[in-house]
C-alpha cells in the first residue's frame, strides 16, 4: 500500500490558493485545490486514499470549514486536517481542536513557515 501524499487546499481566496499551492509544489508536494466545501468533499470521496492532508479555510461559501472538518473526520479519520484561516481567536482554535482538527495555521505566515509546518505534521503521521 502506498503512502498518501496529496495535499488538498480548500480556500475561496484565489490568491491564497495559488501562493500556497506554489510553495507546496516547490517542495514536490502534489496538490489539489477547490474553493468550497461541496467540491472538497467530492474530491475527498473520490481520492481519499491519495490525500494525506487538507489545508482548510474556515470561512467558505456554502459549508463552513467546521462543517467540512466534521464530515472529513467522520468518514476519513486518517486524513490530516489543518485549519488554515485568518481567524486567530482562542475560541476558533479551541472549536477546531474539539472537532478533530490536527492543526491550525493562521494565514499571516510565510511560505517557509507553511512548508515547515506541513513537513512536521506529515512526519508525525508517518511515524505514528
Amino acid at each position: 500500500m502506498s503512502v498518501a501524499k496529496k495535499i488538498l487546499i480548500v480556500d475561496d481566496e484565489e490568491d491564497i490558493t495559488i501562493l500556497t499551492e506554489k510553495f507546496l509544489q516547490l517542495e514536490n508536494y502534489d496538490t489539489l485545490t477547490c474553493s468550497n466545501g461541496y467540491d472538497a468533499l467530492s474530491i475527498i470521496e473520490e481520492k481519499h486514499e491519495d490525500i494525506a492532508l487538507v489545508l482548510l479555510d474556515i470561512m467558505l461559501p456554502g459549508m463552513n470549514g467546521y462543517e467540512i472538518l466534521t464530515e472529513i473526520k467522520s468518514k476519513y479519520p486518517k486524513i490530516l486536517v489543518v485549519l488554515f484561516t485568518v481567524k486567530n481567536f482562542f475560541e476558533d482554535i479551541q472549536r477546531g481542536k474539539e472537532l478533530g482538527a490536527d492543526g491550525y495555521l493562521v494565514k499571516a505566515i510565510s511560505g517557509n513557515e507553511i512548508i515547515t509546518y506541513i513537513k512536521d505534521i506529515l512526519k508525525k503521521k508517518i511515524n505514528n
